[in-house]
């Protein structure tokens, strides 16, 4: 990301933030649901841009709505903004000391920064909360693969089990998996989303991805299209089948290169 943007970003941040300490008439509860609705509507499409400002928007209107605050954290980590996601968490539980999805989040962002014993404190302070919640469990998963031990994959089934198998919590789980370089889990977790979300654009762009990783290049190449297809506008589908294809035509003649000079 440029410079330019990460600034942008924060500073629109910081400039909401301000506005939180004015309290908003009761009769805006309206725009406060419709942006949260927006909000958790874009990060299901995997759009975390237009997720973190909608949050942002909810706090405009109700700066004591604790899940737009997590909300906010948790696009951070997804755009791979772990200081910032570190520093909105301090933020948030200032106002919500003992909340156990911030609390969460924040184990999240520290465990991505590597302090992993930092990161494991928070995830148990946020158990003792009574944060029995699927994102709890898929954050303590994100901290179990960190420390490299094999508890990650119960804390996914117990995610899996909170979230009553919702194929957004998959996807998520799939997600972790791929950051944490487990392509193989992370191709099995999004192929079980297929098959109930075939027809999203977000979903077949990750499983190209598990699948160029794992060295599946011709199945890649039909995911991002069937991404394309899907959404035509899907720009970032069109250059990930673009590359993957023009690499498969450079390694192709490499390929032969080498052999026409060996002979």
């Amino acid at each position: 990301m440029a410079s330019s943007d990460r600034i942008s970003r924060f500073s629109r941040l910081e400039i909401e933030s301000e506005a939180l300490t004015q309290a908003r008439p009761e009769d805006t509860l309206k725009g406060e649901s419709h942006y949260f609705e927006e909000a958790e509507t874009f990060f299901r499409q995997g759009d975390y841009e237009s997720a973190l400002r909608f949050y942002a928007k909810v706090l405009e209107h109700n700066p004591s709505r604790a899940a737009a605050w997590s909300g906010q954290v948790r696009m951070l980590i997804e755009l791979g903004e772990f200081p910032e996601a570190r520093l909105w968490a301090d933020k948030a539980l200032e106002r919500f000391p003992k909340d156990p999805e911030l609390l969460a989040a924040k184990a999240v962002a520290l465990s991505r920064l590597g302090d992993l014993r930092a990161a494991l404190a928070y995830s148990d302070a946020s158990f003792e909360e009574k944060g029995d919640t699927a994102y709890v469990w898929l954050a303590r998963g994100d901290i179990m693969l960190a420390r490299k031990e094999k508890r990650a994959d119960a804390c996914f089934e117990r995610a899996r089990l909170l979230s009553r198998k919702d194929w957004f919590v998959e996807w998520l789980i799939s997600r972790v998996y791929f950051y944490y370089r487990h392509f193989a889990a992370a191709l099995a977790s999004v192929q079980s989303v297929l098959c109930a979300e075939a027809g999203r654009a977000q979903i077949w762009i990750h499983t190209g991805l598990c699948q160029q990783e794992l060295g599946m290049t011709a199945v890649a190449l039909a995911s991002y299209q069937r991404a394309y297809e899907l959404e035509p506008h899907q720009e970032k589908a069109r250059v990930l089948y673009r590359s993957l294809k023009e690499a498969g035509w450079w390694n192709t003649l490499r390929a032969r290169w080498g052999r026409w000079t060996t002979r």
